[in-house]
């Protein structure tokens, strides 16, 4: 630690002084009642909760990720999660104000107004624990993994010292988050945004215009022509690494919307429908996921990016590890404290979601049914032991992690056709909770299967031939198993469609004929909504790497679609 000087030392402590300081002050009082803990009250404002759900997002493991995956397959590798802004505009559009008007208070408590019966109750609680503590603890982990790694490489030290680190870190982070509740995580999620992004660009600047490099102009040099490209070269005759046809196909037109994947969940879901749920209104309910994919997609990546594609230059074969190689090497005594200050505010954002989000969970949808009278005051105690309680599970399993590329391919192919029900039950009154019960454990299934197919030495299937098999096995099981079931209760479905409004489907239940025109033009507004996010994205990334006449193109094409997105969300979205 001999290169950080007090300088860095004190970026690091305003930076962690000013998170708890916000998260304090507007903390206070969060210790009333589950909805103020847990929902910030439900009267926050569209822009807060938008930088919230994409400071979540933003954790340690991402520009690494994003690093290792330019690495391996070149700027379109990216594909991989820029996909997911197709599915996150349609939660924007469409889910966002349906997730609103239902008034529950956890992803899991939608299953017992959607469905009845004793299989409903018990879906709800499967999926609360599935979710708020297998799936949640499983990405703390991860996290936590990705934490550990910056500090082996930038401190230069050995695993067992920087688990410590890591461990001392999550116990502040659950004592702060114990305290502040959603509103407090939600405030000082955009304190810790704005530092990250501050800290990541001022590393790219740094790296680009190192004589290593040579600029913008230097990197372009130096750099493949197929590893700058935005789409993958497919009739490739180089030895240079693409992203594979199928892999693409997979990515751009199945992941978006066929499988369930934290954060960008079909349908809305998990921590980005409690930010929708904590809003005060349906139209801060959308804007707020609006904002967050452009953020998510066309501000955020291209300072990674450009970092990435530098340590393709500096240091050949390192991976993920070259991003913090890069803060290593390039940032001057005193500033690096500003990018470790960048990555403890994206550790902490992430884990403070996380305990809150998770904790939620078994607070509403599995201790009423161990414990009948529940205070409101008991409700936050409880969850605040359980987020001390997810705090040390999350340590431990982190322990036993080896790869965090591994952990994405895994969550996408245990959701793979899960996200076809979690859509269709908003619109398609025949789904029932056998449906998604269906879907929930088909994939595993199908992954048990291919593991011992696999195994047996006749086969050897691998992504993405896996994610196929699993989403076709899972999409002919739920519905074979929806049609030789019976619907759900004609009470039940009537109370939802009333309480939810959807705009499609739900003929029996509609007193009057469907105008579908308003319908129509939200259609039009996602496509306008989707092709703006990726002009926007390729114009930005070809200002700095592409010749003139690209960027031109990509500049027309971003303001005919914002033009057309007015023009159709002033008649739908927008009204």
């Amino acid at each position: 630690m001999e290169d950080i000087t007090w300088i860095d030392w004190l970026f690091i402590a305003a930076v962690l002084i000013g998170t708890v300081g916000i998260g304090i002050f507007y903390g206070r009082g969060s210790g009333k009642n589950y909805d103020s803990f847990f929902l910030g009250g439900r009267n926050m404002g569209w822009i807060a909760a938008g930088i919230s759900m994409v400071a979540t997002t933003f954790a340690v493991d991402t520009p690494l990720a994003v690093t290792e995956m330019v690495a391996s397959y070149g700027i379109a590798g990216n594909w991989q999660w820029w996909n997911f802004v197709i599915g996150g505009m349609l939660t924007a559009f469409f889910f966002a104000k349906l997730w609103y008007r239902s008034g529950v208070k956890t992803e899991a408590e939608l299953i017992e107004l959607r469905y009845s019966g004793r299989n409903a109750k018990g879906l709800r609680i499967f999926k609360s624990a599935y979710l708020g503590l297998f799936i949640n603890v499983f990405i703390m982990g991860w996290v936590n993994l990705a934490f550990v790694s910056i500090l082996k490489v930038f401190f230069d030290i050995n695993e067992t010292q920087s688990l410590i680190i890591s461990f001392v870190m999550m116990g502040l982070i659950a004592i702060y988050s114990s305290y502040v509740g959603l509103k407090g995580v939600i405030l000082s999620d955009n304190f810790q945004f704005i530092t990250a992004m501050i800290g990541c660009i001022v590393l790219a600047f740094l790296v680009v215009r190192s004589p290593e490099i040579g600029g913008l102009a230097g990197l372009k040099e130096k750099i493949p022509a197929e590893t700058m490209s935005f789409f993958p070269k497919f009739d490739s005759d180089t030895n240079n690494p693409a992203l594979p046809l199928l892999s693409f196909i997979t990515f751009l037109g199945f992941a978006w919307w066929a499988t369930w994947y934290p954060g960008n969940e079909p349908g809305g879901g998990g921590y980005v429908a409690q930010r929708i749920l904590s809003t005060k209104s349906q139209k801060d309910a959308g804007l707020s996921v609006f904002l967050f994919q452009l953020l998510n997609l066309c501000i955020r990546p291209w300072p990674w990016i450009i970092v990435a594609l530098c340590a393709f230059i500096l240091y050949p074969g390192s991976g993920k590890e070259g991003y913090v190689m890069a803060m290593k090497d390039f940032m001057p005594q005193g500033i690096k404290g500003l990018m470790l200050a960048a990555f403890f505010s994206a550790y902490m954002s992430t884990i403070s979601t996380h305990l809150n989000w998770g904790s939620g969970y078994l607070v509403n949808d599995v201790l009423p049914a161990l414990k009948k009278s529940i205070t409101e005051r008991q409700k936050v105690r409880y969850g605040r032991i359980i987020i001390l309680f997810f705090m040390i599970a999350s340590c431990i399993i982190s322990l036993f992690m080896n790869t965090i590329a591994g952990a994405w391919i895994f969550l996408m192919e245990c959701g793979a056709g899960l996200g076809t029900v979690l859509i269709l039950r908003w619109f398609w009154h025949r789904i029932n909770v056998w449906s998604e019960i269906t879907a929930t454990f088909a994939p595993f299934v199908a992954m048990i299967i291919i593991t011992i197919l696999n195994k047996s030495g006749y086969f050897q299937i691998e992504f993405p031939n896996t994610f196929f098999i699993t989403f076709s096995f899972t999409t002919v099981a739920w519905l074979l198993i929806t049609f030789i079931t019976k619907p759900e209760d004609d009470r039940t479905l009537r109370i939802f469609f009333e309480r939810v409004q959807p705009p499609l489907g739900w003929k029996k239940y509609r007193l009057e004929k469907n105008n579908n025109t308003e319908f129509y033009y939200l259609v039009l507004t996602w496509l306008f909504a989707v092709i703006m996010a990726y002009s926007f994205l390729f114009t930005i990334g070809s200002l700095m790497l592409k010749p003139l006449n690209e960027t031109i193109i990509y500049g027309l094409i971003l303001i005919l679609s914002t033009v057309g997105l007015i023009i159709f969300g002033r008649k739908s979205f927008f009204k």
